[in-house]
């Protein structure tokens, strides 16, 4: 990383390696800042390259892109976020001057509520922070659509948990989402099969 200082041509370059940032005795607080800038840049530029390449393994080694995670150093879970969250945004649909972390508050939404929040995160400068606030704050008691948590913990074999992660895979969404919808189809089969019978003893 080149960083250029206050006169123009002139700049110094960062030692790094792996695991440290060597910065130079003494620099200006401007350049400093511009330091976090690009690292914070690069580091957000990382996670959608992450993401595009979990979803290239999805779709191209469907049967043997797990194993091939489980051995590497990356976290698996981690991945499947970046990629779920790459999968809601396309390229086209992603905004540079925005974090990952930005467009993963909003993937939940349907596209048109995605992009005038985003829209709106752009205009106004929002930290990711912010728009969470203002989202929250939108489906505030009086909006008619608060969304209301319930956490459930399961206890669940690895082999069920795997299981399950890769039909989430398959279906290209996030694995609390696929729970969802399972949960949700199997309650509207329930309830279908019971307005049958009803019927049924009715006649």
């Amino acid at each position: 990383m080149r960083i250029l200082g206050r006169r123009a041509g002139r700049g110094f370059e960062l030692a790094r390696d792996q695991t440290s940032l060597a910065l130079p005795a003494r620099i200006p607080i401007d350049v400093w800042m511009r330091i976090g800038q690009e690292l914070g840049a690069a580091a957000d530029s990382a996670t959608w390259w992450l993401g595009d390449w979990l979803v290239y393994g999805q779709d191209r080694y469907p049967e043997r892109y797990r194993k091939a995670i489980d051995e590497t150093a990356l976290d698996y879970q981690t991945l499947r976020n970046y990629a779920w969250i790459a999968r809601k945004f396309p390229p086209g649909r992603r905004r540079p001057a925005l974090s990952m972390q930005h467009h993963a508050e909003v993937a939940s939404l349907d596209p048109e509520a995605q992009n005038d929040w985003l829209d709106r995160a752009q205009r106004g400068g929002w930290s990711r922070n912010e728009l969470r606030r203002r989202i929250r704050a939108a489906t505030a008691p009086g909006a008619g659509t608060r969304p209301f948590s319930v956490e459930l913990r399961l206890a669940v074999t690895q082999a069920r948990h795997g299981l399950w992660e890769d039909a989430a895979d398959r279906a290209n969404c996030d694995l609390s989402d696929w729970v969802l919808g399972v949960l949700d189809a199997a309650a509207r089969r329930e309830t279908e099969d019971r307005d049958r019978m009803r019927i049924a003893e009715a006649g």
